[in-house]
């Protein structure tokens, strides 16, 4: 059993120089303005790894550290405890001591919480013993297990005030007035429901309306899975407290708008977009999450190594010119512009972006969000952005052959201008801007490069070795005689079953060189271009992936969605 004597976690780490004593001063005021844990507050301040913490802690309290999404939990064990108590102390049993079953084994985030390892011990009549394991991991397992419990408790609560008849007018109105009440099973079903999706990795949360219902799905690395469905009793409700939070008008229901809430999960505020258009059985919704962190991360956590990530630095490295991030839309350009302004960003140099919408707010950086309404357009707030004494300008799409023109303009007169285009690859840029009326040669003058990006689903842990078939040996560029092992996924309770965990980017860097600039100012087809840039040492999308593949990374499937895509 873990000994009651406390360790003092802020000075273990300043004595193992894991953070200075002015970082432990810093998060101590921090906690307690925000009223957490040190240790999650050191976490979110970002003045220590969780990993470095777990660390820490295994080896000064002699205990182990437990990879929950790895282990199967007992139910029993689970459910001595009930959802409140388990998100109060940030805890969750996960099975009983063999050799003695009286013994409850409890993964916590904080296991010196002795208070709140008393009170489970009196909840449960059982002695505790505490493993580690991280919060994010915690919250993960008590959504999963007490997560969708609750919110069809709440679901039948609320059947039960309206009854399961088919909806009438009145019986919306008055669902659409508990939508307002903070107090009422709706508002903390659509909060479940959306802590549920940030703690699942989910980027998207779609609420669509069908002939007996409603149906929730997240979109988890890209593809789309069912998460619950309810009947139509609640679809109203669900609808109209979506709508309130983002800032809708809830009485329209015949016109597509646009929302924006946030949300503080796990003390991380996460951006929510919230978009609603009619269909044939009522309003679908979608809202899709956000955050700074991961929006402003380390370019080697996007994908980007060796000559591609020297190729994109001398590219950013410019003082004046055009860079184009171009990919279909999920492909990632969003967080590649905002990792590259967050390295642009310094002292000296005034940032200025144009946004449809602004994705996340980064601290001394510009930001214009477009409003068409008040005819706020790209084209219109660029030419205002030029009076502003601009050294960076950030736009969020070239859309059209006005804001192509300006930017171009602006590009050659002295600005680095970086922007994204939807075209498949990078060559492709080139046409685009010239089908934009764009002249050959000014184009030819401002480009200072061209990243084409996708993004790959990466295999789980529990993904599985076997020998390559001949054919995927060819399309793989391997001899038919030359051994070559693949992983394929399998799927556990960490990857929900899919086989896949996170994804990575892959990238197609074009460095404009005098040889390319000739050829685009001489009108050359773009699989010309294409060639000059190959012959000079582009790595393409397609062989990115075919790496990825060969070293376990990501799998045949994740491949060949990008050799159709090409």
């Amino acid at each position: 059993m873990i000994s009651r004597q406390r360790i003092r976690l802020g000075d273990v780490l300043v004595q193992q120089q894991v953070i200075t004593p002015e970082q432990l001063d810093k998060a101590l005021k921090e906690q307690k303005t925000r009223g957490t844990k040190l240790g999650e507050t050191l976490i979110s301040m970002g003045f220590v790894s969780e990993q470095k913490m777990v660390d820490i802690l295994t080896e000064q309290l002699h205990i182990d550290y437990v990879e929950l999404r790895n282990v199967k939990l007992d139910k029993e064990a689970v459910y001595l405890i009930n959802e409140t108590i388990a998100k109060q102390y940030n805890l969750i049993p996960i099975g009983f001591d063999k050799s003695n079953p009286n013994i409850l084994l409890v993964a916590m985030s904080d296991p010196m919480d002795f208070i709140a390892m008393d009170d489970i011990s009196i909840i449960t009549n059982r002695r505790i013993q505490p493993v580690l394991s991280t919060s994010s991991q915690i919250a993960y397992e008590i959504d999963r297990y007490f997560g969708r419990q609750s919110v069809m408790e709440v679901a039948e609560r609320y059947k039960k005030e309206f009854g399961d008849e088919e909806a009438q007018e009145d019986k919306n109105d008055r669902r659409e007035e508990q939508a307002e009440t903070d107090n009422s099973p709706i508002v903390v079903m659509v909060r479940s429901i959306m802590e549920q999706a940030v703690h699942q990795r989910a980027s998207d949360i779609h609420f669509e309306p069908t002939r007996d219902g409603i149906r929730i799905r997240f979109r988890v690395d890209g593809d789309l899975i069912e998460a619950m469905k309810h009947d139509s009793t609640i679809q109203a409700a669900i609808t109209a407290r979506v709508k309130i939070i983002s800032g809708m008008d809830i009485s329209e229901k015949r016109k597509p708008q646009d929302g924006r809430t946030t949300l503080v999960v796990d003390h991380v505020e996460y951006d929510v977009r919230v978009s609603s258009i009619p269909t044939v059985y009522g309003e679908k919704l979608v809202m899709r999450f956000n955050n700074k962190e991961s929006l402003t991360r380390d370019k080697r956590e996007l994908g980007l190594e060796g000559t591609d990530l020297a190729k994109f630095d001398d590219m950013l490295s410019h003082r004046h010119g055009l860079i184009l991030v171009t990919g279909p839309t999920g492909s990632g350009k969003s967080t590649t512009l905002y990792t590259a302004l967050s390295q642009l960003n310094r002292e000296n140099v005034n940032i200025v972006t144009v946004e449809d919408p602004v994705e996340a707010n980064v601290d001394g950086v510009n930001q214009v969000q477009v409003n068409p309404k008040i005819d706020m357009t790209f084209a219109s707030a660029l030419r205002s952005i030029l009076r502003q004494d601009p050294d960076i300008i950030m736009i969020g799409e070239i859309r059209d052959s006005e804001t192509a023109e300006i930017a171009i303009q602006a590009s050659i007169t002295g600005h680095l201008v970086v922007s994204t285009l939807h075209t498949n690859s990078t060559e492709a840029s080139v046409a685009r801007l010239m089908n934009m009326g764009i002249e050959p040669y000014l184009i030819a003058d401002a480009l200072v490069g061209v990243v084409a990006q996708r993004l790959v689903r990466r295999l789980c842990t529990c993904k599985r070795q076997r020998e390559a078939t001949p054919e995927e040996k060819e399309e793989l560029g391997a001899q038919p005689q030359t051994p070559l092992m693949l992983y394929e996924p399998v799927g556990c309770q960490r990857c929900s079953h899919t086989g896949y965990y996170g994804r990575i980017a892959v990238y197609e860097m074009l460095p404009s060189s005098q040889r390319i600039h000739t050829a685009i100012a001489k009108m050359r087809p773009s699989a010309e271009i294409k060639d000059i840039a190959l012959e000079e040492g582009m790595t393409t999308l397609h062989d990115q992936a075919v790496r990825l593949v060969r070293e376990g990374i990501s799998s045949m499937d994740e491949l060949r969605k990008i050799a159709y895509e090409e």
